[in-house]
């Protein structure tokens, strides 16, 4: 018979496993970009640098700096029946109620579409959806 071994056996050494990436690196760097963000524009010339910002148009007046007339404005507002109004209302006078109950959507403010206008010059500056 032989003799058993007293050696313990041998073991390697493992490294314990590095930890996973940041949010910034796993991304790789990139910055979330917002309404209010800048955009560089690229430059009409070598000394001039265009700079513009994404103002979110809403149901209400907003307050931002016109486009054409560079004035700083709360925009002047008008509404008219959006899509919604109109297919509503289609749907309700194919249901039968035909005799102006079908109109009712073209008064319903949720349903109206928002054009925005600079009140300085008149310029279109957009339009929210319904």
């Amino acid at each position: 018979m032989s003799k058993p071994s007293s050696a313990p056996p041998q073991f390697t050494y493992v490294p314990p496993p590095s930890a996973p990436p940041s949010y910034q690196e796993a991304v790789g760097g990139v910055k979330p970009v917002g309404p209010y963000t800048p955009v560089v524009a690229p430059a009409t010339t070598a000394n001039t640098t265009i700079v513009t910002t994404v103002v979110p148009i809403s149901r209400t007046s907003t307050h931002m700096i016109c486009p054409s007339c560079h004035a700083e404005i709360e925009t002047t507002t008008r509404t008219e029946p959006g899509m919604i109004a109109y297919l509503s209302g289609f749907l309700i006078a194919l249901f039968g109620c035909w005799l102006g109950c079908c109109l009712i959507p073209c008064c319903i403010d949720d349903c109206m579409d928002v054009h925005h206008s600079c009140p300085n010059c008149r310029a279109y500056l957009g339009r929210f959806r319904r």
